[in-house]
């Protein structure tokens, strides 16, 4: 069964941290495929790693954690500030974006979830808010970028594959794994899946309106 309010672990931590960083990186691609200035990266960078944490702390009412935590920032302002060098030196190849959120979203989803877990929430909230905490910060991102967001796109599995990761931790958790264990487990099913999506263009039906006459 899903136990009540576990302690947040060492690896949750680490997979936040490193989420901000990633989904910040992520930012930074973003800003370099429109061609914007240094501060316009660093927007997009900031708002991409914060976005869906802080929607989701404000959803549980709960204190904001980059702000209760600046290791966040600095582990987010870092990550821009060598992605923006690294752009200066190296051409910008084809689908790193979509790989850098892709690792993104695997260690926002879990993280998200383990911290909803932590709030005492029922499993379907503990999807819900580990999915919010993976996907708002980069819709945030693409719709300041001028881009259909990634999770409104006729593209490969992207909202699929993280609630199909949270809703892993979540089973897992019901049925007694322990953190860290399902932790590693869910993120590595939600990163494979969302890989495999994007190197083999799997991708959901969509709906289409037929009109008469």
């Amino acid at each position: 069964m899903l136990n009540a309010a576990p302690s947040i672990t060492t690896l949750l931590y680490v997979f936040a941290v490193a989420g901000s960083a990633v989904f910040a990186a992520s930012g930074v691609l973003a800003a370099g495929r429109r061609n914007l200035d240094w501060i316009g990266a660093l927007v997009l960078a900031m708002v991409t790693a914060t976005g869906g944490g802080t929607l989701r702390d404000m959803l549980m009412d709960r204190p904001i954690f980059w702000i209760s935590d600046t290791n966040y920032l600095y582990a987010a302002l870092g990550a821009a500030g060598a992605t923006i060098a690294w752009l200066r030196w190296s051409h910008l190849p084809e689908r790193a974006l979509q790989y850098a959120d892709a690792f993104g979203i695997a260690l926002f989803g879990i993280s998200g979830a383990q911290i909803a877990e932590t709030g005492g929430l029922p499993p379907v909230l503990v999807v819900l808010m580990g999915t919010i905490t993976a996907t708002a910060g980069g819709l945030i991102r693409d719709v300041l970028s001028a881009e259909v967001p990634l999770v409104f796109r006729k593209s490969e599995l992207y909202v699929t594959a993280v609630v199909a990761g949270t809703a892993t931790y979540a089973v897992l958790r019901y049925f007694g794994w322990s953190i860290d264990t399902a932790s590693l487990t869910a993120a590595a099913a939600l990163l494979s899946l969302r890989l495999a999506s994007i190197r083999w263009n799997i991708t959901l039906p969509t709906v289409n309106v037929r009109d008469q006459g």
